[in-house]
């Protein structure tokens, strides 16, 4: 009931928020909301919405102070994108995939599987048209999207039984979003969709056999460990997945020009502290898991990751001819990835095979 009444309430909050955009001062401050996907103070993802809500009330001097909200204090997880596209919220925190239900081309601004790395993902989104291309996405929704963190390569999963080749994943129940669930599918698993915070009493009922969130950092904040004994890499369904930054457009053309400015550096600089948080957390994270829990760390099979692969490419095709704007989207992806990986593969990846 308190949820119906918030966003019932949008249109009122956003027109408070239109009225204290154009007076905003350090007399005065604009004060605004974030709702996101994550917990509260989650490691690295709900540690940096709070970071984007420091850094803009800062960087604006107090002139514009941002609340944040964890998944369900004010809307639950997968209703954060309405709730800033109605404006009962100015802002959310959360990834572009969940929302795939209303544009499959949404996807392509989170992660594709076996697609592009982190910085990949920033060269095409900064300097390659596709933030062009994300913002004329959400245009229709009265949403600004910003690039707001990335968790660069993820981990496989966590799995209750050995994946020693493809026929472990028949009929295997696992919580895997995005292109990734429906490339599971193909093998003959079946992806389930569920918030994090779901996740370890999910596993531990049976209501689900597997699980992939992020990376260790996060995973053993989870404690997802307690549930699970296989945990696998790589993340070939989630190799450099953006996170985003919503704003609801009325809200943010009411800001002047410089605290316009000041929400989009803000998301960079979130983008940027997110990365360098996950690496410099992920590999203590993991040693804990394998030394002290007796995690056992495996490799996907060879046969497997190929499969995967194959069945990814089909899935990502498909999608690309669900409509024009969708076909635009892939060809942009797609062209950039081509090019990038070429140097990618003579560069960082040559390097990381001789070091």
């Amino acid at each position: 009931m308190q949820r119906r009444e918030f966003l019932g309430t949008g249109a009122a909050v956003a027109a408070a928020g239109l009225g204290l955009a154009g007076r905003a001062s350090a007399d005065e401050p604009l004060h605004w909301k974030m709702v996101t996907t994550w917990p509260k103070n989650f490691p690295g993802l709900g540690t940096g919405a709070e970071f984007l809500a420091q850094a803009i009330g800062e960087m604006s001097g107090g002139r514009l102070q941002v609340q944040v909200y964890g998944a369900g204090e004010l809307v639950p997880a997968f209703e954060v994108f309405d709730a800033v596209s109605q404006g009962a919220a100015q802002m959310g925190h959360g990834a572009a995939y969940y929302w795939k239900g209303k544009n499959p081309a949404f996807q392509f601004f989170s992660t594709m599987p076996f697609g592009m790395t982190a910085n990949e993902m920033n060269g095409w989104l900064y300097k390659g048209g596709g933030m062009e291309l994300w913002e004329e996405a959400y245009a229709p929704f009265d949403v600004v999207p910003l690039a707001a963190g990335n968790t660069m390569v993820q981990m496989g999963g966590w799995f209750k039984r050995e994946i020693r080749g493809l026929e472990d994943l028949q009929g295997l129940r696992m919580r895997i979003p995005g292109l990734g669930g429906e490339v599971l599918r193909r093998v003959g698993g079946t992806p389930v969709n569920l918030s994090g915070k779901e996740l370890l009493v999910s596993l531990q009922t049976g209501a689900i056999d597997a699980t992939e969130w992020v990376g260790p950092w996060n995973d053993l904040a989870f404690g997802l460990h307690r549930a699970a004994k296989y945990y696998y890499y790589p993340g070939w369904h989630e190799p450099g997945t953006t996170l985003e930054g919503l704003v609801h457009r009325p809200a943010f053309e009411a800001l002047p020009k410089d605290l316009q400015a000041i929400v989009q550096n803000a998301a960079r600089a979130t983008n940027q502290d997110m990365m360098a948080d996950f690496t410099a957390h992920n590999n203590d994270a993991l040693k804990a898991l394998v030394e002290k829990y007796e995690v056992e760390l495996r490799q996907f099979p060879p046969e497997v990751l190929s499969a995967l692969r194959e069945h990814a490419e089909a899935v990502i095709a498909e999608v690309a001819e669900t409509g024009e704007f969708t076909r635009r989207v892939y060809d942009s992806y797609q062209s950039f990835y081509a090019r990038v990986r070429d140097w990618t593969a003579i560069s960082e990846q040559a390097y990381l095979d001789t070091r």
